[in-house]
């Protein structure tokens, strides 16, 4: 019996939110691409929160925008409520997010993928990898459809063997009662790649006319909202907001979840996944916090044509009774009727240590992956995996060299670099306190430092590039200036400085000088200033964060020189670690199963130590000696 057969040059399985990006940035760079879903429906499906961005993971998503990815502007046309967080605290924790309607995001970001050139939906179910020789060479479908490709891309997100579960509940569904993709797993064990088993979850959705906002703090947006991409202009999204609740968990929530933790399948062992240790059930708070007698919890809209309110900070796999039960002991909650009932969701993934940071897989030439599918949590962690693996994807078919965003150029390298190189058995959540160099990869700065590559992979055209460079240039300018301008202890700047609680002028000083104190901004000095030059609020706000942090940054640069030279030093992919005689056995172990592709990232392994590199350092010189002396 005949089956279908189409020859293209990239698979992507999934249109989640990593497997959009990798779609787009492959089509985008001129190769026929199919991507694959459960359902047309579901595309940059939001089945948990209802938002986009937050703590560190604003700062993926502006590094997404700068790259060339799509995220960003998709939300910039579809929030209903924009804060920039953290905003009392220095500018390295920064980090926008949005409130996004969730239907709306969606459907806008289905039909930038519909009326892509190059791009194909197609809704199945991928059941088989197929290969040749160590080389992806297409996937089979349910039906029996063959698709020949180039390059495959895997974003198969929670879909894989999925079940959800509450109480004694399980179904064998995807998020939302969506089709579960069962057959997949089978075929990459078949190909020796190594599963495993994580568990997620998400809060009840409850309606909105049960609730009592009288008992709850309503949470408002920022008066001025700051765009998530580069490209949006910032007129476009001063719009009139919807409004945010914030209530609190009390001790009766509290003793009723306590009464019921036997019932619960996370703790009678029914649920066999790991779940997120900083994304935790309201059960896990209530147990590992138990000196707490209160937890926040966010009621958030999830859109404007629609009465549901997700209920922040109550995942839970509770039985449905005691949902009920649990949820209208909350103030505010007395009486909430529960629209969808909060479910924990189990899943298959991979180890990530199977990838390069290019996220190729070490066994497979050609087949890629992103997304939850690679051990990782969040939207903004997918569709950054999502962007990296499309364009990894394309860079190989186009016979040109692969990407790879390090520690030190972003946030979507520490999280990469997290993944493929460092053990994860929880799934991977993305954090400031993760990046080592954090007060260079800023919100604010990551066009400056991501959109040249971005444009030299051919995501970015050349007018969005040549504006970069005209505002780099005005930030030189502007900081030079100000280095040079010299005001004296004369009785208007004695005044300026009184004014904003500054101390006064003993002998002169520059603008850079005066600004650089703690509570002095750019905008202060403007009376003093009478040569200002008229610059955009893009530019005057990163003269004033380098000009404040000169001193912090350099001392960071010095730190990041020595990264880049142990980045530098590569490894032979085909160096036999048995070899190397002074090497530790654990050490031998570990870089075998790693295959780490430079210094750098190998003495970040858990289990080779300083001791262990010292011994590599010396091995790679002796043999790059003996290649020399031969030649």
């Amino acid at each position: 019996m005949p089956f279908l057969e189409e020859y293209v040059d990239v698979v992507v399985v999934g249109a989640g939110h990593a497997g959009c990006e990798a779609a787009l940035a492959c089509a985008r760079l001129g190769l026929e691409t199919i991507v694959f879903t459960v359902s047309v429906d579901s595309i940059a499906l939001m089945p948990c929160n209802p938002n986009i961005g937050g703590s560190s993971k604003g700062h993926l998503v502006r590094e997404l925008d700068a790259l060339g990815g799509e995220m960003g502007k998709v939300i910039d046309r579809t929030f209903i409520q924009s804060k920039m967080l953290n905003v009392s605290k220095g500018p390295a924790v920064h980090s926008l997010r949005a409130q996004a309607d969730k239907a709306e995001y969606s459907r806008a970001m289905r039909k930038v993928l519909e009326n892509t050139d190059h791009l194909q939906i197609v809704q199945a179910e991928v059941t088989e990898i197929l290969a040749e020789k160590g080389k992806v060479t297409g996937v089979r479908t349910y039906s029996g459809a063959v698709y020949h490709a180039k390059a495959v891309v895997l974003c198969t997100g929670t879909y894989l063997r999925a079940r959800c579960i509450y109480g004694n509940v399980s179904n064998y569904t995807g998020p939302n009662g969506l089709q579960a993709a069962n057959h997949l797993t089978d075929s990459l064990k078949k190909i020796g790649i190594e599963m495993y088993r994580f568990k997620t979850g998400t809060p009840a959705r409850v309606d909105r006319r049960s609730i009592d906002f009288s008992k709850m703090e309503e949470q408002f947006g920022d008066e001025t909202v700051v765009p998530f991409s580069f490209t949006t202009d910032p007129e476009t999204v001063q719009i009139e907001q919807a409004s945010c609740w914030l209530t609190y968990t009390n001790e009766k929530t509290h003793e009723i979840i306590r009464a019921n933790l036997d019932r619960s399948p996370l703790f009678s062992g029914a649920i066999e996944g790991t779940g997120p240790r900083y994304c935790p059930s309201i059960e896990d708070k209530v147990v590992k916090f138990a000196d707490k007698n209160r937890h926040q919890v966010f009621l958030e809209p999830e859109g404007l044509h629609t009465n549901e309110m997700y209920v922040g900070g109550m995942s839970s796999s509770l039985p449905e009774d005691v949902q009920h039960e649990m949820y209208h002991s909350v103030p505010g909650l007395e009486h909430a009727r529960i629209v969808r009932n909060a479910y924990a969701i189990e899943y298959d993934c991979i180890n990530p240590q199977q990838l390069y940071p290019t996220l190729e897989f070490k066994n497979l030439k050609g087949l890629f992956s992103g997304g939850q599918f690679n051990g990782s949590s969040g939207y903004e962690e997918a569709a950054s995996q999502g962007l990296v693996a499309g364009i990894n994807a394309a860079m190989e078919i186009l016979g040109k060299e692969q990407i790879v965003i390090d520690r030190s150029q972003g946030y979507i390298g520490v999280l990469i670099d997290d993944l493929v190189t460092k053990e994860n058995h929880e799934p991977y959540r993305m954090m400031t306190s993760r990046s080592e160099y954090r007060l260079l990869l800023r919100q604010d700065n990551a066009d400056q430092r991501l959109t040249p590559i971005g444009y030299q992979i051919g995501l970015i055209p050349e007018e969005r590039y040549r504006k970069l460079l005209k505002k780099t240039e005005l930030i030189q300018k502007e900081k030079e200036r100000l280095e040079k301008v010299m005001v004296g202890a004369s009785k208007e700047v004695q005044e300026v400085l009184e004014n904003y609680g500054s101390a006064g002028l003993k002998t002169a000083a520059s603008l850079a000088e005066i600004l650089r104190r703690p509570e002095m901004k750019y905008e202060y000095l403007e009376s003093i200033d009478p040569e200002r030059p008229a610059l955009p609020p893009e530019v005057t706000e990163q003269v004033e964060i380098d000009i404040k942090y000169d001193g912090y940054i350099k001392r960071q640069l010095k730190q990041v020189e020595q990264f880049k030279r142990l980045e530098a030093k590569k490894i032979p992919g085909d160096l036999n670690y048995d070899e190397i005689q002074s090497l530790r056995i654990e050490a031998v172990q570990k870089l075998k199963l790693c295959k780490p592709i430079s210094i750098g990232q190998a003495s970040r392994i858990s289990g080779v130590s300083p001791a262990d590199i010292s011994v590599l350092l010396v091995y790679l010189e002796q043999k790059k000696y003996q290649k020399n002396m031969e030649e």
